[in-house]
């Protein structure tokens, strides 16, 4: 048997270690929990609005100083970081359609002379600080065009298919790029040190990763890593997996989410499904994360659908959901005005502006969205804690809450009106309506009448 003292002697070596100075530290409790995100979201994105740019089809003119006009709609409207489609010049090689891909880029040093020049960027970026928004640029570093200039000063720096030769992406209709290898240590150098020029002499605030899953995690570590040692930066994913945003990325694409909510509103779900997405968002999800809601993007909008044809009857209760439920919502240009019409991406076809019902409706959201803690993004937001309601296939009803404030949502998510009634939930209490302003109170045996595809949004501020 080991004597008492010897025993004592390999506890503490156990439960201890020593730094590089022999001085014993102190290991870490390997049962207590730790934060899976360990990056720091820039404070002014806690309670953010994305809102996506395509240059060329934005204005009439297509051009930076054109889009820096409209800066005070923008800033109206109340959204904050603005994502502007990627800006480089454009590969000629292999050119779809007459001006080409934005995501075909030729020079990542470079502006597309269709936009501007680089003092026109500028100007935008200072004007949009100056009003109060920030901006990040679509980087895209999975591929590049094939008449990049890198193609022939660093060829081993490209991916080569079962031919010995260079490929667009596998698998896609990506004809007009060709893939990059990452595994080349001077590849990733040059790609952060592009990035990191972008925010020091533009002044960017981030970046949206084009198929950001397609590149190492680590080389987009590494990224955040020297790009936070010049100012604190937001960026997005294109991407749906929690590891990103450990040390990498504060947003990603929540693509199950939009998919659910089609499959509903086309009638091939019902609110079953969109349980099953919040289901694993708040079980195998970290709560900081920032995941992407949105009803139209570039992608969609140009080759599937505008979001009245994705969303049918149900897309006002959609735009609804997606600023009152979990996540960092996102607009993409041209939904304040209604546009219905999917937008040409190789060519110029400018959005047609209007007044329209959602341009209203959006900035009652996302005022709503800025003045309730309890729908902020991440952590700083309320979780959504189910309402129990008798028609649950057709109904959803949840609270989020946070720091004594709290909104109730109900949405009748079918083609059927609805008078529903509540059981188990923390909805009990006095409420305001948001868009009415009518007082409301919710008690045991309140029903609340819903005609199709209607919603209702409630309300409670902490006493000040």
């Amino acid at each position: 048997m080991l004597k008492p003292v010897l025993l004592a002697l390999l506890a503490a070596v156990a439960l201890s270690a020593c730094d590089r100075a022999g001085t014993p530290t102190a290991l870490p409790d390997p049962y207590a929990p730790r934060p899976y995100v360990e990056l720091s979201h820039p404070e002014w994105s806690r309670n953010a609005v994305i809102y996506q740019i395509n240059t060329r089809q934005f204005t009439p003119e297509g051009t930076f100083r054109a889009a820096r006009a409209e800066l005070p709609r923008l800033r109206e409207l109340g959204v904050d970081i603005l994502w502007l489609m990627p800006v480089h010049e454009i590969g000629v090689q292999n050119r779809k359609g007459t001006l080409g891909s934005p995501y075909s880029v030729r020079d990542y040093y470079s502006v597309n002379p269709e936009f501007g020049t680089m003092e026109d960027l500028r100007a935008f970026v200072d004007e949009a600080h100056t009003q109060g928004m920030h901006v990040i640029l679509d980087w895209v570093a999975n591929h590049t065009a094939w008449d990049n200039p890198l193609v022939t000063e660093h060829p081993d720096w490209y991916d080569r298919d079962w031919k010995g030769e260079y490929h667009p992406t596998p698998w896609w209709d990506w004809s007009d790029i060709i893939d990059l290898d990452y595994d080349q240590p001077g590849l990733r150098r040059y790609m952060t040190e592009a990035m990191v020029h972008w925010v020091r002499e533009a002044d960017i605030d981030g970046f949206r990763a084009d198929v950001a899953g397609y590149v190492p995690l680590d080389f987009w570590e590494n990224v955040r890593r020297e790009l936070e040692a010049i100012k604190p930066v937001f960026m997005l994913a294109e991407w749906d997996q929690r590891d990103v945003h450990a040390r990498a990325f504060d947003a990603t694409y929540a693509w199950d989410w939009n998919n659910a909510l089609h499959d509903v509103t086309m009638g091939k779900a019902d609110v079953g499904a969109l349980f099953g997405y919040y289901s694993g968002n708040e079980s195998a999800w970290p709560e900081d994360a920032y995941r992407m809601v949105y009803t139209s993007n570039h992608d969609q909008n140009a080759w599937e659908a505008t979001e009245f044809e994705r969303f049918g009857a149900g897309v006002e209760a959609a735009m609804v959901l997606q600023f009152v439920g979990e996540g960092i919502p996102s607009i993409y240009n041209g939904q304040e005005a209604g546009n219905d019409n999917r937008l040409e991406f190789f060519e110029r076809e400018p959005i047609v502006w209007r007044e329209h019902p959602h341009g209203d409706l959006l900035k009652r959201l996302i005022r709503l969205k800025h003045d309730n803690p309890a729908l902020w993004n991440g952590a700083s937001g309320g979780r959504m804690v189910p309402v129990v309601n008798d028609a649950p296939g057709q109904v959803l009803s949840f609270v989020r809450r946070k720091d004594g404030n709290a909104v109730f949502a109900v949405l009748n998510l079918s083609p059927t009106g609805r008078t529903v009634t509540f059981s188990e939930g923390p909805h009990h209490g006095s409420y305001r309506d948001a868009i009415s302003g009518e007082e409301v109170a919710f008690g045991q045996d309140t029903a609340l009448d819903l005609p199709a595809w209607s919603w209702k949004v409630y309300v409670k501020k902490a006493p000040t």
